[in-house]
Protein backbone atom coordinates (compact mmCIF):
# COMPACT_ATOMS: atom_id res chain seq x y z
CA UNK A 1 0.00 0.00 0.00
CA UNK A 2 1.18 3.75 -0.45
CA UNK A 3 3.01 5.07 2.48
CA UNK A 4 0.62 8.18 2.18
CA UNK A 5 -2.46 6.01 1.81
CA UNK A 6 -1.29 3.78 4.84
CA UNK A 7 -1.27 7.06 6.86
CA UNK A 8 -4.70 8.11 5.90
CA UNK A 9 -5.83 4.63 6.96
CA UNK A 10 -3.98 4.15 10.09
CA UNK A 11 -4.23 7.78 10.90
CA UNK A 12 -6.03 7.37 14.08
CA UNK A 13 -4.27 4.02 15.17
CA UNK A 14 -0.79 5.80 14.89
CA UNK A 15 -2.06 9.00 17.20
CA UNK A 16 -3.23 6.40 20.05
CA UNK A 17 -0.25 4.28 19.95
CA UNK A 18 2.02 7.43 20.19
CA UNK A 19 0.39 9.37 23.10
CA UNK A 20 -0.17 6.08 24.85
CA UNK A 21 3.22 5.62 24.33
CA UNK A 22 3.76 8.97 26.32
CA UNK A 23 1.93 7.77 28.86
CA UNK A 24 -0.67 10.01 29.05
CA UNK A 25 -3.08 9.98 31.37
CA UNK A 26 -6.35 8.25 29.49
CA UNK A 27 -8.94 9.26 32.10
CA UNK A 28 -7.98 13.07 32.84
CA UNK A 29 -8.19 15.78 29.95
CA UNK A 30 -5.00 17.29 28.12
CA UNK A 31 -3.15 19.47 29.83
CA UNK A 32 -2.39 22.71 27.48
CA UNK A 33 -0.14 22.20 25.07
CA UNK A 34 3.98 23.54 26.13
CA UNK A 35 5.22 26.67 23.84
CA UNK A 36 7.91 25.73 21.26
CA UNK A 37 10.67 25.67 23.34
CA UNK A 38 9.21 25.70 26.60
CA UNK A 39 9.15 21.75 27.01
CA UNK A 40 10.46 21.34 30.74
CA UNK A 41 9.13 17.87 31.87
CA UNK A 42 9.91 14.78 29.88
CA UNK A 43 6.47 14.15 29.47
CA UNK A 44 5.60 17.65 27.53
CA UNK A 45 9.02 16.48 25.39
CA UNK A 46 7.84 13.02 24.69
CA UNK A 47 4.75 14.57 23.54
CA UNK A 48 6.04 16.85 21.16
CA UNK A 49 7.86 14.51 19.96
CA UNK A 50 5.54 12.26 18.97
CA UNK A 51 3.46 15.08 18.03
CA UNK A 52 6.54 15.76 15.28
CA UNK A 53 6.54 12.23 14.15
CA UNK A 54 2.41 12.07 13.63
CA UNK A 55 2.93 15.49 11.72
CA UNK A 56 5.30 14.40 9.06
CA UNK A 57 3.45 10.94 8.85
CA UNK A 58 0.06 13.06 7.60
CA UNK A 59 1.90 15.99 6.57
CA UNK A 60 1.01 15.10 2.42
CA UNK A 61 -2.51 15.19 3.21
CA UNK A 62 -2.81 18.17 5.40
CA UNK A 63 -4.89 19.89 3.42
CA UNK A 64 -7.43 17.23 3.85
CA UNK A 65 -7.41 17.40 7.56
CA UNK A 66 -8.79 19.76 10.41
CA UNK A 67 -5.80 19.79 13.31
CA UNK A 68 -8.31 21.03 15.72
CA UNK A 69 -11.00 18.66 15.38
CA UNK A 70 -8.62 15.60 15.31
CA UNK A 71 -7.35 16.65 18.57
CA UNK A 72 -10.76 17.02 19.91
CA UNK A 73 -11.21 13.13 18.25
CA UNK A 74 -7.99 12.30 20.36
CA UNK A 75 -9.15 13.65 23.75
CA UNK A 76 -12.59 11.84 23.24
CA UNK A 77 -10.88 8.51 23.21
CA UNK A 78 -8.20 8.76 25.90
CA UNK A 79 -11.23 10.22 28.04
CA UNK A 80 -13.69 7.48 27.72
CA UNK A 81 -16.21 9.90 25.93
CA UNK A 82 -18.67 9.38 23.49
CA UNK A 83 -17.25 9.76 20.29
CA UNK A 84 -18.87 11.67 17.35
CA UNK A 85 -18.46 8.88 15.23
CA UNK A 86 -19.61 5.18 15.44
CA UNK A 87 -16.61 3.06 14.61
CA UNK A 88 -19.33 1.55 11.71
CA UNK A 89 -19.35 5.27 10.66
CA UNK A 90 -15.54 5.95 10.87
CA UNK A 91 -14.84 2.45 8.83
CA UNK A 92 -17.26 3.48 6.31
CA UNK A 93 -15.34 7.34 6.02
CA UNK A 94 -11.94 5.75 6.44
CA UNK A 95 -12.67 3.42 3.15
CA UNK A 96 -13.83 6.34 0.86
CA UNK A 97 -11.26 8.60 2.24
CA UNK A 98 -8.61 6.17 1.30
CA UNK A 99 -9.84 5.51 -1.94
CA UNK A 100 -10.25 9.26 -2.73
CA UNK A 101 -6.75 9.88 -1.49
CA UNK A 102 -5.29 7.28 -3.71
CA UNK A 103 -7.17 8.38 -6.80
CA UNK A 104 -5.68 11.91 -5.93
CA UNK A 105 -1.89 10.88 -5.34
CA UNK A 106 -2.37 8.89 -8.16
CA UNK A 107 -2.95 11.78 -10.69
CA UNK A 108 -0.62 13.76 -9.03
CA UNK A 109 2.36 11.13 -9.60
CA UNK A 110 1.19 10.92 -13.36
CA UNK A 111 1.12 14.69 -13.68
CA UNK A 112 4.29 15.17 -12.17
CA UNK A 113 5.84 12.42 -13.88
CA UNK A 114 4.69 13.93 -17.18
CA UNK A 115 6.09 17.14 -16.26
CA UNK A 116 9.31 15.95 -15.10
CA UNK A 117 9.51 13.39 -18.34
CA UNK A 118 9.34 16.72 -21.07
CA UNK A 119 11.71 18.71 -18.59
CA UNK A 120 14.48 16.13 -18.63
CA UNK A 121 13.97 15.86 -22.60
CA UNK A 122 14.07 18.85 -23.06
CA UNK A 123 17.52 19.18 -21.16
CA UNK A 124 18.99 16.09 -23.12
CA UNK A 125 18.21 17.32 -26.83
CA UNK A 126 19.96 20.85 -25.53
CA UNK A 127 22.65 18.86 -23.84
CA UNK A 128 23.79 16.40 -26.14
CA UNK A 129 24.97 19.24 -28.67
CA UNK A 130 27.80 20.75 -26.01
CA UNK A 131 31.08 20.13 -26.45
CA UNK A 132 32.71 16.80 -25.10
CA UNK A 133 29.02 15.30 -24.37
CA UNK A 134 28.77 12.25 -25.87
CA UNK A 135 25.43 9.87 -26.21
CA UNK A 136 24.92 6.49 -26.74
CA UNK A 137 22.95 4.45 -28.65
CA UNK A 138 20.37 3.87 -25.14
CA UNK A 139 20.12 7.79 -24.91
CA UNK A 140 22.69 8.03 -21.54
CA UNK A 141 24.85 10.92 -22.03
CA UNK A 142 28.30 11.12 -20.73
CA UNK A 143 31.34 13.41 -20.43
CA UNK A 144 34.71 12.12 -19.50
CA UNK A 145 36.17 14.68 -16.94
CA UNK A 146 39.02 12.85 -16.42
CA UNK A 147 40.53 9.82 -17.84
CA UNK A 148 41.82 6.84 -16.21
CA UNK A 149 44.55 4.64 -17.12
CA UNK A 150 43.25 1.07 -15.27
CA UNK A 151 41.03 -1.34 -16.05
CA UNK A 152 36.80 -1.23 -17.32
CA UNK A 153 34.47 -3.55 -14.94
CA UNK A 154 32.15 -6.10 -16.33
CA UNK A 155 28.57 -5.91 -15.40
CA UNK A 156 29.02 -9.01 -13.11
CA UNK A 157 31.88 -7.19 -11.08
CA UNK A 158 32.03 -5.44 -7.82
CA UNK A 159 33.02 -1.67 -8.16
CA UNK A 160 33.91 0.85 -5.29
CA UNK A 161 32.87 4.44 -6.77
CA UNK A 162 32.48 8.18 -5.44
CA UNK A 163 29.86 9.69 -6.40
CA UNK A 164 27.30 12.47 -6.15
CA UNK A 165 23.75 12.51 -7.65
CA UNK A 166 21.55 15.90 -8.58
CA UNK A 167 18.21 16.66 -10.11
CA UNK A 168 17.51 18.76 -13.02
CA UNK A 169 16.73 21.88 -10.43
CA UNK A 170 20.71 21.08 -9.47
CA UNK A 171 19.30 19.43 -5.47
CA UNK A 172 21.60 16.83 -4.62
CA UNK A 173 19.62 13.87 -3.70
CA UNK A 174 22.60 10.82 -3.05
CA UNK A 175 26.50 11.63 -2.49
CA UNK A 176 28.77 9.45 -1.24
CA UNK A 177 31.50 12.31 -0.21
CA UNK A 178 28.54 13.46 1.94
CA UNK A 179 28.81 10.61 3.63
CA UNK A 180 32.36 10.14 3.89
CA UNK A 181 32.56 6.83 2.61
CA UNK A 182 32.65 5.23 -1.19
CA UNK A 183 30.32 3.12 -2.13
CA UNK A 184 30.98 -0.71 -3.37
CA UNK A 185 27.94 -2.37 -5.46
CA UNK A 186 27.31 -4.85 -8.08
CA UNK A 187 27.37 -3.19 -11.54
CA UNK A 188 24.57 -5.39 -12.70
CA UNK A 189 22.12 -4.47 -9.64
CA UNK A 190 22.15 -0.51 -9.90
CA UNK A 191 19.83 1.46 -12.43
CA UNK A 192 20.37 0.74 -16.11
CA UNK A 193 22.12 4.03 -16.33
CA UNK A 194 24.35 3.12 -14.07
CA UNK A 195 25.07 -0.23 -15.38
CA UNK A 196 25.74 0.80 -18.77
CA UNK A 197 27.41 4.04 -17.74
CA UNK A 198 29.99 2.96 -15.02
CA UNK A 199 31.22 -0.25 -17.49
CA UNK A 200 33.02 2.49 -19.71
CA UNK A 201 34.69 4.01 -17.03
CA UNK A 202 38.93 2.85 -16.55
CA UNK A 203 39.78 2.88 -12.94
CA UNK A 204 40.94 6.49 -11.79
CA UNK A 205 38.52 8.00 -13.87
CA UNK A 206 35.99 10.62 -13.22
CA UNK A 207 32.49 10.73 -15.36
CA UNK A 208 29.48 13.20 -15.67
CA UNK A 209 26.54 10.79 -16.75
CA UNK A 210 22.55 12.18 -17.75
CA UNK A 211 20.78 9.67 -17.06
CA UNK A 212 16.89 9.50 -18.88
CA UNK A 213 14.06 8.58 -16.88
CA UNK A 214 13.76 5.18 -18.96
CA UNK A 215 17.45 4.51 -17.83
CA UNK A 216 16.84 5.65 -14.06
CA UNK A 217 13.98 4.98 -11.78
CA UNK A 218 11.18 5.62 -14.40
CA UNK A 219 7.95 6.55 -12.71
CA UNK A 220 8.49 4.26 -9.45
CA UNK A 221 10.97 6.98 -8.11
CA UNK A 222 10.95 7.52 -4.46
CA UNK A 223 10.05 10.64 -2.95
CA UNK A 224 13.58 11.92 -2.95
CA UNK A 225 13.77 11.91 -6.70
CA UNK A 226 10.14 12.04 -8.32
CA UNK A 227 8.78 10.19 -11.21
CA UNK A 228 10.49 10.11 -14.32
CA UNK A 229 13.04 12.36 -13.13
CA UNK A 230 16.08 12.90 -15.03
CA UNK A 231 19.24 12.60 -13.35
CA UNK A 232 22.66 13.37 -13.15
CA UNK A 233 25.41 11.96 -11.57
CA UNK A 234 29.48 12.97 -11.46
CA UNK A 235 30.82 9.17 -10.69
CA UNK A 236 34.85 8.21 -10.06
CA UNK A 237 35.73 4.88 -10.26
CA UNK A 238 38.05 3.79 -7.81
CA UNK A 239 38.42 -0.17 -7.87
CA UNK A 240 37.21 -3.19 -9.24
CA UNK A 241 36.58 -6.18 -7.28
CA UNK A 242 34.80 -9.42 -7.86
Amino acid sequence: MNPVIRSVVLATTLASSAFAFAQAPAAKPATKPAATGALSTERQKNSYMIGMDVGKSLEQIKDEIDVNVMVQAIQAVFAGSPTALTEAQAEQLRAAFSQRMQAKLTAQAAAEGQKNLEAGNRFLAANKAKPGVRTTASGLQYQVLRAGAGPTPKATDMVKVNYKGTLLNGKTFDSSYDRGQPAEFALNQVIPGWTEGVALMSVGSKYKFWIPANLGYGPSGPPSIGPNAMLTFEVELLSIGK
